[in-house]
């Protein structure tokens, strides 16, 4: 009898080879293990013991170089064999309904979930009829396992669709995983080791609760830390409450991020939850507070995985975490989190199934995309009700996402962690906020000079570039921020600000809105042009953060002269016009909660724009779920800007060289996305045409002209060649 085999590997000797028995079942294992966390195993673990029965075929072994006589040896045939179709196949005859389920995690195992029918040939509709490689030599012990347990949840008819799409998103990601790691234990078993060695729960705890004792001790301000220390205990002690999705409010200065974190550990400990997950809206803060959980718990607690980060070369253990999310402490951004969950590529689902049995913090939960927010709140429904997941929504203005008689979409059980929010909203009042009127540019301008140190929020790039450009020459001390600035250059210049204004000099930033979110630093004064009320609450932050100024901070909001952009920003501010005409304080809780009422409860549509429930929801009739048109709708980032990578410095000049001589450049393409800069398709094409920009690879598009990129304003194509870009970079 022949002996069939999963692998080949050049140059390793035949005894050495895995057979595919041993596969499938080292894949079955790991994948029960995985759904065994949302009380699915015997599902992970078909899915797994049937993936590879296509390799059973001899059009298979063959490609092996397999021979009649054993004979072992490298692969000797070009091009694929369709091996996962065979599973799919037997999983649907065998299990009808059921596995119909595991036949779309086991077809899209290699290539990614496939649609349910969408008259295309890769679609499961068209895979399930296919005529494929006889594998009938598959034993009949991994053959003819016909028990499979109930779905492990109770369906709700009104939302069966997207359950029952989701359940098979978990398989799918749980067989994924399962057979990454066994063939990377086969094929190269030191990355088995490299995975080990971050901290457990119970350890992390530990230094948390040491950290937080020593802040207690050393505050500077007896007050607030008063303040700040009853938020603390309200935290740990509604960490003791069941499993459910919580909202935590609290105000900018009141400590929410390492009190939101103590009571994800307590929580975690007291119900057997196996990870956190802190969910960040903009990779522009996710840094900042990255570096605090790493100064309070050390340098080995924490995975950062978002685009703008790169392990070092040495940290073997970051890189293959990032993969599947296999550590206790993870933090990320909205778009890796969300997009992932609406993905069908098996690299980025991959790590979803270690979000079930965890805890999932969503900072600054109001910067939830408007137009995804049903599908984003159907994710955390589902993760909440049906998988171990705890949620706390994470703000300083709370949005009003419970349900309600005016909003029936809305998250059900919604617990708040603070007793009486309203409470620290007037003990942490460090501002006065005054609305003015309209102000043309020369009054803001002279506005700002007024003043030695001053923020000023303003909702376009372009409109930041012409203040900054009006008092640049005027005063010293101005600095300018915005998105045409690579990621490495504003963190320097984040750096260089808060240094600045540590030390008392003049500092008059003018920025766009990439300032507001989580931004450690502390203003006297800002000015914020006109925008809702979540943006001015975000820009309030960043004035008087610590409470330092006795007679409290001050922000000034305004209409500029040139009127507001078309879209967001004009419709968010015209809400918050609406709600300041009958609120004193446009920030009281009050004013918030009817300004979130009237840009989600009457949004209607608008909150699954790209009806994305809607797809799901008819796949329920036949089970024929659109995974890959789901896939190209949910984009927190729309697609349609192009990168540009900029030789800002030594570091980014190597990585360029990497990427242009290089056989393999990912590597390098990921370091380079630090030192990136994104613009409308026909901002690239006019700066290829005047060849300021080479493009390499096909792909790789770099700025030659280092005139057009200053240490001011990053890039600015100031050449009267291209005077149409200016129009387009708002």
């Amino acid at each position: 009898m022949n002996t069939y085999y999963a692998h080949s590997l050049e140059g390793r000797p035949e005894n050495e080879w895995q057979t595919l028995e041993d596969h499938l079942k080292g894949v079955a294992e790991n994948a029960r293990l995985f759904a065994g966390t949302f009380d699915a195993a015997d599902w992970g673990y078909l899915a797994g013991l049937w993936h590879d029965l296509g390799k059973y075929s001899k059009e298979f072994q063959h490609r092996l170089g397999i021979t009649e006589g054993n004979e072992a040896h490298v692969e000797t045939k070009t091009g694929r064999v369709d091996h996962s179709t065979a599973g799919a196949q037997h999983a649907f005859n065998l299990l009808k309904d059921k596995g119909k389920i595991l036949a779309y995690a086991i077809a899209g195992h290699h290539a990614g979930l496939p649609n349910g029918k969408a008259n295309e040939v890769s679609d499961l509709f068209n895979r399930l009829k296919k005529i494929i490689p006889d594998h009938s030599c598959s034993p009949d012990r991994i053959l003819k396992i016909t028990k499979l347990s109930e779905l492990p949840f109770v369906l709700d008819q009104k939302r069966l669709g997207f359950q029952l799409s989701f359940f098979i998103r978990m398989i799918f990601s749980c067989l994924v995983d399962a057979d990454f790691l066994d063939t990377e234990a086969f094929l190269d078993n030191k990355k088995l080791s490299w995975r080990k060695g971050y901290p457990g729960l119970h350890e992390l705890n530990s230094r948390l609760t040491i950290a937080l004792n020593k802040l207690t001790d050393s505050a500077p301000n007896a007050v607030i830390n008063k303040h700040r220390t009853e938020i603390l205990k309200n935290c740990l002690s509604a960490a003791q409450f069941n499993q459910g999705i919580f909202s935590l409010t609290v105000p900018t200065g009141g400590g929410k991020t390492l009190s939101s974190l103590a009571f994800a550990m307590k929580h975690a400990l007291k119900h057997n939850l196996e990870r956190i997950i802190y969910v960040i809206p903009y990779t522009s803060i996710i840094e900042q507070n990255a570096a605090v959980f790493r100064e309070i718990l050390g340098k080995d607690a924490v995975l950062e995985h978002h685009s703008n980060f790169e392990p070092n070369e040495e940290d073997h253990r970051s890189r293959l975490a990032s993969e599947n999310w296999d550590a206790p402490l993870i933090v990320t951004t909205n778009v890796q989190f969300f997009e992932s969950l609406y993905c069908c590529k098996s690299s980025r689902c991959r790590k979803i199934h270690n979000i079930a049995k965890s805890v999932v913090i969503l900072d600054e939960a109001q910067m939830l995309p408007v137009s995804l927010l049903r599908p984003c709140m159907e994710v955390l429904r589902e993760l909440s009700s049906a998988y171990r997941t705890t949620v706390v929504l994470c703000t300083a203005t709370q949005p009003a996402l419970s349900t309600s008689k005016n909003f029936k979409d809305g998250l059900d059980g919604v617990q708040e962690i603070i007793p009486d929010p309203a409470k620290f909203y007037d003990m942490f009042r460090r501002i006065h906020i005054k609305v003015l009127p309209l102000l043309s540019d020369d009054d803001l301008a002279d506005r700002l000079t007024g003043y030695n140190q001053v923020l000023c929020i303003l909702n376009t790039r372009k409109h930041a570039r012409l203040i900054f450009e009006r008092i640049r020459d005027q005063e010293e001390g101005c600095y300018h921020l915005s998105a045409l600035m690579c990621p490495a250059h504003r963190t320097s210049r984040f750096k260089e600000i808060r240094s600045v204004l540590s030390k008392g000099l003049p500092c008059r930033v003018i920025s766009t809105q990439l300032i507001e979110a989580g931004v450690d630093i502390d203003f006297p004064v800002v000015f914020r042009s006109a925008a809702g009320i979540d943006s001015i609450a975000q820009a309030a932050g960043r004035c008087n953060r610590e409470g330092k100024l006795a007679e409290g901070g001050r922000v000034f909001v305004f209409l500029p002269e040139t009127g507001l952009p078309p879209g967001h920003f004009r419709h968010t501010a015209e809400i918050a016009e609406a709600v300041l005409r009958h609120h004193d304080d446009p920030l009281s809780l009050k004013a918030v909660e009817e300004y979130f009422r009237n840009l989600y409860w009457v949004a209607g549509d608008r909150l699954d724009e790209h009806r994305i429930m809607n797809d799901l929801d008819e796949g329920k009739k036949n089970g024929d779920f659109p995974f890959r048109v789901v896939d190209k709708k949910f984009k927190i980032i729309k697609d349609g800007m192009e990168p540009i990578i900029i030789p800002w410095n030594d570091s980014a000049d190597q990585i360029i060289q990497g990427l242009r001589y290089t056989e393999y450049p990912a590597k390098f393409a990921r370091k380079a996305q630090r030192f990136t800069v994104h613009v409308p398709p026909r901002v690239l094409s006019s700066l290829e045409h005047v060849g300021s920009v080479e493009r390499f690879h096909d792909q790789y598009c770099v700025l030659v002209n280092m005139d057009l990129y200053r240490d001011d304003l990053g890039l600015c194509p100031d050449d009267p060649a291209f005077h149409e870009i200016e129009s387009l970079i708002t």
